[in-house]
């Protein structure tokens, strides 16, 4: 699974991506986290807002932050 975390470097996208870890490690599956903080590489995802969150190439959360109990619910 390739999971990646769309966002400006910013408080809420390193939040998310902690808490993606925190999920994949307790959830206890094999993963990839990617960080996308270009703004054209953003743009491609036709999200509103940041952060987001992408699993395997679909968009699963924009302008959301999060709990690592509802990541796993995503996987």
């Amino acid at each position: 699974m390739i999971i990646k975390v769309l966002g400006s470097g910013c408080e809420k996208s390193k939040d998310l991506e902690e808490n993606i870890n925190l999920a994949i490690q307790e959830a206890g599956v094999a993963a990839v986290v990617e960080k996308i903080e270009d703004d054209k590489e953003i743009e491609k995802y036709k999200v509103n807002s940041t952060p987001a969150m992408v699993i395997d190439e679909k968009v699963v959360s924009a302008g959301e932050q999060l709990s690592a109990d509802e990541i796993k619910r995503l996987f």
